[in-house]
């Protein structure tokens, strides 16, 4: 439960850290369009505090410059309001608003005071003093948009902060779940094959080996079925011990296991049935194999004669090849090897019956 519990607290902190990082990326958006557009104020605003001082000597001089003073004009004309002929944008600023709003009205004395040397001298006016007047009101305007630049700067260095802490906490968690999901597939896969195995020989079980029932794409290929049944286990169980018994089961499964070749599949059916499922199957491929479990049988009962309470392997098998049973399903394939192998089963028990 406290697991169920942990999980949606994840769940809801991931939630409200996506929520938090769009929040975060709408402002560096926001604070980013404010921003655009600064710079190239702040220069326009240096401009005029240049521009200025160099058209107030050139009327000391006696050189009237119109087109200075309309230049003057357009720029001003645009860092208020926007746009214009130098596509100036508009501050956002109130300070930076305020230091402009003075420095325009000023200007309009300052070019009163302009014409008036046009038509008397700059000995008869205040033109000097007025040029340094307007140059401190021009340097406080470009001051202020700097600072306002500044500003935002400052706002977006927090805002990435903010969307790397967030975004790595994604991460993180992002991480820890997929580690979770690989854990919990992980042991998932372990249960499943813990379901379909055989605990005391570690080969599949019966489970597994009935599933070959209901698949249709195995028998698209020829396939061979065989069957096998330790002939002596009820006996051993029954006289030794069924410690002696499973030995006998365990005996019997790694040869089984160690006789068909990989990929093909080796399963124990039941107490004493084991199955095998031979892919790519030939007459002469399943006979060959048979014929190899037939020779290490022979050769481990030879090497483990007269070992205490060693029990001899003995089994019945019989197999059946998809290509002898056209269109059958594998349940018809391993009906018709179990029905070989009891026939293999009988035949063995009528040659120990003569024999004796």
């Amino acid at each position: 439960m406290n697991a169920k519990k942990l999980r949606a607290a994840v769940t809801v902190l991931q939630s409200a850290l996506i929520l938090v990082m769009l929040l975060l990326v709408t402002s560096m958006i926001l604070q980013i369009n404010a921003l655009q557009g600064t710079a190239r104020v702040i220069n326009y605003a240096g401009i005029v505090r240049g521009a200025t001082q160099r058209e107030v000597k050139l009327e000391v001089v006696g050189q009237p410059n119109d087109e200075l003073i309309v230049y003057l004009d357009e720029i001003l004309h645009g860092l208020k309001f926007g746009g214009g002929k130098y596509k100036l944008v508009s501050l956002n600023d109130e300070v930076y608003q305020n230091d402009l709003d003075i420095q325009m009205e000023y200007w309009q004395k300052l070019k009163a005071e302009i014409y008036r040397v046009r038509d008397h001298g700059y000995a008869q006016t205040d033109i000097v003093d007025l040029s340094e007047e307007y140059f401190r009101m021009a340097d406080n305007t470009v001051s202020a948009a700097e600072e306002y630049s500044q500003s935002i700067a400052v706002v977006l260095r927090y805002l990435e902060l903010g969307s790397t802490l967030d975004l790595t906490i994604l991460i993180l968690i992002m991480l820890t779940r997929s580690l979770e999901t690989m854990r919990m597939r992980r042991h998932n896969s372990q249960l499943e094959q813990k379901a379909f195995t055989d605990q005391h020989t570690g080969l599949p079980n019966k489970g597994r080996c009935e599933a070959f029932f209901t698949d249709e794409a195995l028998m698209q290929r020829p396939v061979a079925c065989i069957v096998f049944d330790l002939n002596n286990l009820k006996t051993t169980n029954d006289t030794l011990g069924h410690s002696v018994g499973d030995q006998l089961i365990l005996n019997f499964a790694r040869l089984l296991r160690n006789a068909v070749p990989a990929p093909n599949f080796v399963g124990r059916y039941g107490g004493d049935e084991f199955m095998a499922v031979i892919c790519d199957a030939s007459r002469e491929k399943t006979e060959a194999i048979l014929n190899r479990l037939e020779k290490d049988v022979k050769n481990f009962n030879q090497l483990h004669h007269g070992g205490g309470q060693f029990v001899e392997v003995s089994y019945a098998c019989g197999c059946a090849l998809s290509t002898e049973f056209p269109n059958c399903s594998f349940r018809v394939l391993f009906d018709q090897a179990d029905k070989h192998m009891y026939e293999n089963k009988m035949a063995k028990r009528m040659q120990r019956v003569r024999s004796e």
